[in-house]
């Protein structure tokens, strides 16, 4: 079987899928998991995150591996695969990778061309983690195609939940035509300020519209200066902020998604 692939996904940016995938990962790592992280953002913001960043300048990224399974050219044992030092594996992006979005168009098979990639490299791991774009693109669809469950980070905002629907609506169109063992994993809670009236109240929004249809993780991820930090710096929130009360919800949270 190998590992569990989970997709960070939400077509609306700024919901911190890029943070949570990073501090879930290094959070599963700490556990004793062996994760890989694969960089789905042309905009190669999971790379940047974890310590690379000038993703331009790297010479193997997604988009060679990509191109290479549709060119049905040979991937060596861990080509392009980066260790980053907090103990996660890397597959980065940069901005090669919106070419192949438009490459996908008009390629066989276009929607599986990730599966067949996270397939060679999967016995190696427990955990792969896929950061999606933020968009319901061609790539977005190759991670739902090639994950077994999805992860939904949503920013405890009114705009944030209204988009939810539609991302449902496209997990489900994956499941019925491309991915019949696709599951949501859960609603992820992030940068949430449980001091304010409005963000408890959407919070109870979302129980109230998903309770019994989705799981709401329990552990909410609180709104945080220093989560943001981390992104520029190259390095988690556990090495950057570790006693703060993010490193916390974040270690527990990656030990609650792995349930």
């Amino acid at each position: 079987m190998g590992a569990k692939v989970y997709s960070v996904s939400n077509q609306k940016g700024g919901v911190a899928k890029t943070v949570s995938s990073v501090n879930i990962g290094i959070g599963l790592a700490r556990e004793g998991k062996r994760v890989l992280l694969v960089d789905i953002d042309p905009q190669g913001s999971l790379t940047a995150s974890l310590g690379y960043p000038q993703p331009d300048q790297l010479e193997v990224t997604l988009a060679t591996l990509m191109a290479k399974i549709i060119a049905d050219e040979p991937i060596e044992p861990g080509e392009g695969i980066l260790h980053q030092n907090e103990g996660v594996d890397l597959v980065p992006a940069n901005i090669e990778l919106s070419g192949m979005e438009v490459t996908l168009v008009n390629t066989m098979s276009r929607e599986t061309i990730l599966r067949e990639y996270i397939k060679m490299v999967r016995d190696s791991y427990d955990v792969i983690i896929l950061d999606c774009t933020p968009s319901l693109g061609m790539l977005t669809i190759n991670a739902l195609a090639a994950a077994d469950e999805v992860l939904i980070p949503v920013q405890a905002q009114y705009l944030s939940i209204k988009g939810l629907e539609q991302l449902i609506r496209t997990i489900a169109r994956v499941k019925r035509q491309i991915n019949p063992g696709l599951a949501i994993s859960g609603i992820l809670i992030t940068m949430a300020d449980m001091r304010t009236n409005y963000t408890r109240d959407i919070i109870q929004l979302l129980h109230e519209t998903y309770d019994g249809r989705l799981r709401i993780f329990e552990h909410i991820i609180p709104m945080s200066v220093r989560a943001a930090e981390t992104s520029a710096e190259g390095k988690s929130i556990y090495l950057h902020d570790p006693s703060g009360k993010v490193a916390k919800a974040y270690a527990a949270l990656a030990r609650e998604v792995m349930g």
